[in-house]
């Protein structure tokens, strides 16, 4: 049976206190419950409540998942207007100190707090996840395994997390290092079918390591209650128009991986040794780095690689409708990513306010 390709978009917010540009905790539930009456299901609280989540519907196709995630952006711009704040797209605050944060009171999450201490307290990251529609499970965890090969680039081109609690980090994806502090996060390893998958979430289950399926963070995993492969990996971008070009390039993939499987082909499964070394250099440099072309064993310029990926996936694009979409990647290779953005506006005022604002002007960008 073909998967049915749907896409479902979650992006998480900062709340930001327009004078002091640092996060805000938004008053207590105010936002949040606003946001529920005008939005329903599509708005959630994070563990820190200066984090917003917002999650689109099951929609059938790009151009949906578009509409209804500018629509998103749009109205929680308006939401955190009319609650004195600004809202803003980035993986991590420029400055911000998460010990000033608040959790949000919450059993689920005073559960993670207990489990996981200062790791979780710290965790003051926000991502961008896509969820991709594919119905039959044997198929979700064959693509599972495939995609983790693209991972680091699909990760290389959302980068935009470079500062941390005032300081440089040396990295275009601090987000990443900060939630590898997590257990069961990064690349998972494969799996020989379902229930081999299933065998392992019992087991963790039994032993009292988790409650249940969604303790799994990977960078990627079959959703634990939707018919999705979900792609976990991502820094949110600060332009919503990114957000869509990475969220069809993770759909295109899936479609392609898929149409090899169908035809008794296999994308080469490489280690998650391997894989782990280019997810470093994609949370170390963006896409200003190399990556290792495994086959050939050798170190490919991390813009280079892209444009190969992006003819691999070539001809899917049109069955899916999504050549527009991702033709925005050249120009998100060209102008930068997020973190490459901020970095510059950085160099140019030497004030992290002002990247603050450049973030926020850019969150509202082509919305």
């Amino acid at each position: 049976m073909k998967p049915s390709f749907s896409l479902g978009i979650e992006e998480e917010y900062q709340t930001i206190d327009p004078v002091t540009r640092d996060l805000r905790s938004h008053v207590s539930t105010e936002m949040l419950s606003q946001g529920k009456l005008r939005l329903e299901e599509r708005v959630k609280a994070e563990m820190h409540q200066s984090v917003i989540e917002v999650g689109t519907r099951i929609c059938k196709n790009i151009q949906e998942a578009t509409e209804d995630l500018y629509d998103l952006r749009r109205n929680m711009i308006g939401l955190a207007e009319e609650n004195g704040l600004v809202l803003v797209a980035g993986a991590t605050h420029p400055f911000s100190d998460w010990r000033e944060q608040e959790i949000y009171p919450d059993p689920r999450y005073a559960q993670v707090v207990e489990d996981l201490q200062l790791v979780a307290r710290a965790n003051l990251i926000f991502g961008l996840h896509v969820h991709v529609g594919i119905e039959d499970r044997e198929a979700a965890i064959r693509i599972m395994n495939s995609i983790r090969y693209f991972l680091p680039h699909i990760l290389a081109l959302s980068t935009n997390s470079p500062f941390w609690q005032g300081m440089k980090t040396g990295y275009k994806s601090y987000r990443a290092k900060v939630f590898e502090n997590f257990p069961r996060t990064n690349l998972p390893d494969t799996f020989g079918s379902y229930s081999e998958f299933e065998n392992y979430i019992n087991l963790l289950i039994k032993t009292n390591c988790i409650d249940n399926a969604k303790k799994i963070w990977w960078d990627v995993r079959p959703h634990p209650f939707f018919n999705t492969v979900e792609v976990r990996v991502c820094d949110i971008p600060m332009r919503a128009q990114e957000s869509i070009a990475i969220a069809a390039l993770i759909q295109a993939t899936a479609a392609k991986l898929w149409r090899l499987h169908a035809c008794n082909q296999d994308y080469r499964q490489y280690s998650r040794a391997l894989v782990m070394e280019n997810k470093f250099r994609a949370v170390r440099y963006g896409l200003d780095g190399k990556m290792i072309d495994f086959g050939k064993q050798i170190e490919v310029p991390m813009r280079e690689l892209m444009l190969e990926y992006l003819t691999f996936v070539d001809d899917v694009l049109d069955e899916l409708g999504s050549r527009k979409e991702i033709e925005y990647i050249h120009t998100m290779m060209e102008q930068g990513t997020g973190a490459d953005r901020q970095l510059k506006v950085f160099e140019e005022t030497g004030d992290l306010k002002q990247v603050v604002d450049y973030m926020a002007r850019e969150t509202r960008a082509g919305l």
